[in-house]
């Protein structure tokens, strides 16, 4: 990626020997605009969270939807700036790749190595309604794409299922409590604001990083984009989703790691996928786009809690291989 007249007044000799001043060009290689991006889907996409959820509290906006929704759409903010950059760059793939690999790398990887560390806990009804829902998504995706395009009418259903999602689940939440304000969100009101603010920065310069040093990888590899969304991007713009799910386990609340983690993978599946449909209908590559959407849901049936509301700590070996495999499956 090229940055023009970055630095300025950089001594250089001429061909006569004498030093001169000029403006020269910085170029940054695609791969390291791929690292550079992913550092700052991390950064931002943490700081985002923080700073949204901060600004939601001071809003009065209750605390359970707080938790709801703003938590997960907070953490969703990497892919959301990586589906629109890839999209008005012309790669739609990626996004599509992104949004379905960080589903699973969501429960696959990250709840995978959270219950290296024991139980993981949370309200059964409530993991449940979120896993119904967060499965229904997949399927619905799923179908839609079953001729290999995805067109603007494809995206506009997607959205709506969304929209619909959302209210209801406003709705509910309305009178819940919720513990996302006090274990992730930044409670002083000037600080939840320039986080917020920085964080959305970092996120729209990710976005055109991420994007210009994935399809430099894609070519040298021979890989598609999606492919190349769904395992590398998709590690990067899944960051802050570990990030809360650490910070939740630290802190004693389970159940805001989890709820986000699930509501992040609804925002994935029916909003990020949208909005790239909507900016640029693309034809897709049905076996792989098949392998993250079974992928997605294997996963999530492999946390479906017990009566107690817990997810046994067993299920992390099979969750990690299960996500070794994909990604095997994914690149062969």
């Amino acid at each position: 990626m090229t940055f023009s007249a970055l630095i300025a007044g950089l001594s250089k000799l001429s061909d006569t020997g004498k030093p001169t001043l000029q403006v020269e060009r910085v170029v940054v290689h695609p791969i390291l605009s791929l690292v550079l991006g992913l550092i700052c889907a991390g950064v931002g996409g943490e700081l985002f969270v923080r700073g949204a959820i901060g600004v939601a509290h001071w809003a009065r906006i209750p605390a359970g939807i707080v938790g709801a929704t703003v938590a997960a759409f907070a953490t969703s903010s990497p892919e959301l700036a990586v589906s629109v950059s890839a999209a008005l760059a012309g790669t739609p793939e990626i996004a599509l790749g992104d949004a379905l690999g960080s589903n699973v790398v969501n429960i696959g990887l990250i709840l995978g190595i959270a219950l290296l560390f024991g139980t993981l806990r949370g309200e059964a009804n409530v993991l449940r309604n979120d896993l119904r829902i967060a499965l229904a998504a997949p399927l619905l995706t799923g179908v839609i794409i079953l001729d290999g395009n995805f067109s603007r009418i494809d995206a506009a259903i997607l959205f709506a299922v969304f929209l619909f999602w959302l209210a209801r689940t406003i709705q509910a939440a309305r009178q819940a409590r919720s513990a996302a304000v006090e274990t992730l969100g930044e409670t002083r009101r000037g600080r939840a604001l320039l986080e917020c603010a920085v964080g959305l920065t970092f996120l729209i310069l990710a976005g055109n990083l991420i994007v210009e040093g994935a399809k430099f990888i894609g070519d040298h590899l021979g890989w598609s984009p999606f492919v190349v969304g769904a395992t590398l991007v998709a590690i990067g713009t899944s960051m802050p989703e570990l990030a809360t799910t650490v910070i939740s386990r630290i802190r004693g609340h389970d159940e805001v790691g989890l709820g986000t983690v699930l509501g992040s993978n609804i925002f994935n599946n029916l909003f990020i996928v949208s909005v790239a449909g909507l900016i640029t209908p693309f034809a897709l590559q049905p076996q792989s786009v098949r392998i993250g959407l079974a992928a997605g849901i294997a996963t999530l049936l492999l946390v479906w809690p017990n009566r107690q509301g817990e997810v046994p700590r067993g299920r992390s070996g099979l969750l990690l291989v299960g996500y070794g495999v994909y990604v095997v499956l994914l690149v062969i």
